[in-house]
């Protein structure tokens, strides 16, 4: 079974358009939950993922609320820089959701609020950094998962 990687309200066309070709080349799903900071059809989308759009399992969702109704239940992780546990701890298991936020501000407080015994970070060795991009984020995290799957 994928993984699945859920992106809460992207902004940034290249980063998704670099997940989702992430997402083909590791055998996994995108999700993607609106709003978005661009349209679908933005040529900075297309180009960083490349002509792997067709072959990619997609699901767009119109808000979080659709998004969770649609996948109550499931096994969710969330990820954040305000994170404490590791995602070395994780228990990566069949179709896992990894749910990033945005790349302005991350996950809303609300969900981060809601799910703090599901929230985890990517360790930074250095005290000079905030976070990292999102599309290296979810690639550390993805396969790091798929070494335990």
């Amino acid at each position: 079974m994928p993984l699945n990687i859920v992106l809460f309200e992207p902004e940034i066309p290249n980063n998704t358009g670099n997940i989702g070709r992430l997402a083909l080349a590791s055998g996994s799903n995108l999700h993607l939950v609106k709003p978005f900071g661009f349209e679908l059809d933005d040529k900075r989308l297309k180009r960083a993922g490349l002509d792997y759009w067709p072959h990619i399992s997609l699901f767009i969702y119109e808000n979080i609320e659709e998004f969770y109704e649609m996948h109550k239940g499931k096994n969710v992780v969330y990820f954040s820089s305000n994170g404490e546990k590791s995602h070395w701890s994780i228990e990566y298991k069949d179709d896992i959701f990894l749910i990033f936020g945005k790349e302005s501000v991350g996950l809303s407080k609300a969900v981060l609020n809601d799910n703090l015994d599901k929230l985890y970070t990517i360790p930074l060795f250095s005290p000079h950094i905030r976070s990292l991009n999102l599309a290296n984020a979810v690639s550390i995290v993805v396969y790091e998962g798929l070494k335990h799957i």
